[in-house]
């Protein structure tokens, strides 16, 4: 008879597939359509019940690879959460709130100490420091980058921030489920691959819905 551990990993595996399939759905369909909205709003909410999922398998388990999960979770969910809050920000009246600078606050302590750990491991000769890394400057950078918009009282470009936070959720969602299936394949390639092909991807849609 499967445990609440089993169970919790199975309904984190179940919503991070809907997730991956309703980033999909999202990416394919007209910016703004009904069908792009829908699919944003469920992988929104897959995204939420993925993050939850992952601190409920840390308490049963903490591993140090389920820290690791914690923190990438972090990662992702806010990618996921800041898209979602800049659409409710992108009138010029709209203000920033206290949860948008807690949730940067978070990622940016989580993806320093992520960053700075694979540093550690790096140094030690252990190659998973790499992807560590990449995840933590990445986070690091992005947090800062909005901390600095949210003092300026927010930007025109929220087409842009959408997009590149979404798409960046969607890249790191694609990352752990290739994590899981292809690492005895791939090695840290398959934490790694999603970032490099999923970039030239937020460059584009950058470009083509910058105002500038």
């Amino acid at each position: 008879m499967p445990t609440l551990e089993g169970w919790t990993l199975w309904l984190h595996i179940g919503a991070g597939t809907v997730a991956v399939l309703a980033g999909l759905g999202a990416l394919v369909t007209t910016k703004g359509g009904w069908r792009h909205r829908q699919a944003g709003k469920l992988f929104v909410i897959s995204m939420g019940v993925v993050v939850a999922t992952v601190f409920g398998l840390l308490v049963f388990n903490p591993t140090t690879f389920r820290i690791i999960l914690t923190l990438v979770a972090i990662f992702s969910g806010y990618f996921a959460f800041s898209g979602y809050r800049v659409l409710s920000r992108k009138r010029s009246g709209d203000d920033v709130d206290t949860i948008d600078w807690v949730a940067t606050g978070a990622v940016f302590v989580a993806c320093l100490g992520l960053g700075v750990w694979g540093g550690m491991w790096y140094l030690g000769g252990q190659s998973f420091g790499i992807v560590m890394i990449v995840f933590g400057t990445i986070g690091v950078v992005f947090a800062t980058l909005d901390a600095w918009t949210f003092r300026r009282d927010g930007t025109d470009e929220w087409m842009v921030s959408h997009l590149q936070r979404m798409i960046a959720a969607f890249i790191s969602t694609v990352s752990a489920v290739s994590a899981v299936n292809l690492t005895p394949i791939l090695g840290i390639w398959a934490w790694l691959w999603p970032t490099i092909v999923g970039v030239p991807l937020i460059v584009y849609w950058s470009n083509v819905y910058s105002t500038e």
